[in-house]
């Protein structure tokens, strides 16, 4: 048996002393090549760029059908977007908030991060992380009269102000179409704030809301419409690509081994009458 030649634990009078420490074959020791515990977290991305996403997930957030495409309980909203009067960023009472979120129909959203809560796989059970759940709508205002203590113990909902708006928070994990409720000054002040497609923004230097490259983003309506249709030559039908080919083998059909050889026929009616002579 080969002996250890690693380093041991130090000092006498217990059997703990001379065994393997440090090692990742000797027990109490580390692992082998373990985890880093630093990591490149964040990328840089151009200035104009990431607005220009920011941009494209508020106007995703406008869309029912998005919302819904990332779970979200908007069946029974009454607008989209949801703006709300700016009396809600005064509200201070967890009470008053929730009363606020059952009368806007905004409640089913609510209970379905209460019913998604569950632990969390892996070490972060053990590091003050245990439940993870599912995100609810964001909330935007303009002004903190005391809205951020009315709706923060409630799971799930997201508080930031407008002048602050963070693509981590308006599309989590890169899926587009959050549900977020607006505040009246908070959704008056976006075109301050970002400007408009032909109307240059106020906060933020030499910019403006990208334009959009296609005006109708039905393919299938464009496809199908007069205009591409009539530019088209017509279908081929001749040159279609039949059905695959079964290959079969010469060996046991006479068909394919007749198109490879000519005189299998004939010799095989030979061999057929040399064996009746011979059976004769």
């Amino acid at each position: 048996n080969a002996e250890y030649m690693g380093p041991r634990v130090r000092g006498g009078g217990t059997h703990r002393s001379g065994q393997g420490a440090y090692g990742n074959m000797c027990r109490g020791g580390h692992m082998l090549s373990p985890l880093k515990t630093f990591r490149r977290w964040h990328r840089k991305i151009n200035v104009r760029q990431r607005r220009f996403a920011l941009c494209a997930a508020i106007a995703a957030s406008g869309v029912p059908a998005l919302s819904m495409a990332r779970g979200h309980r908007v069946e029974k909203v009454a607008e989209f977007p949801l703006v709300v009067d700016d009396q809600m960023e005064s509200v201070k009472k967890t009470k008053e908030a929730k009363q606020i979120l059952k009368q806007l129909n905004v409640w089913p959203d609510i209970q379905k991060v209460y019913a998604s809560e569950r632990w969390r796989a892996g070490q972060g059970k053990m590091r003050n992380r245990r439940v993870i759940r599912k995100r609810g709508p964001i909330i935007v205002y303009n002004n903190d009269n005391g809205v951020t203590r009315g709706f923060r113990n409630i799971p799930g909902v997201t508080l930031i102000p407008v002048q602050t708006l963070n693509l981590l928070k308006m599309a989590p994990g890169g899926h587009l179409g959050r549900f977020t409720v607006w505040t009246e000054s908070a959704f008056n002040s976006l075109d301050k704030i970002y400007g408009g497609v032909s109307k240059m923004s106020q906060e933020k230097a030499n910019f403006h809301v990208p334009r959009s490259i296609m005006t109708s983003t039905d393919i299938t309506k464009i496809m199908n419409s007069r205009e591409i249709q009539s530019a088209l030559r017509p279908r081929k039908m001749d040159c279609m690509k039949r059905g695959r080919k079964v290959k079969k083998n010469p060996l046991k059909n006479a068909a394919a081994m007749q198109r490879l050889n000519p005189y299998s026929a004939t010799a095989k009616r030979i061999n057929k009458r040399a064996q009746q002579v011979v059976s004769a």
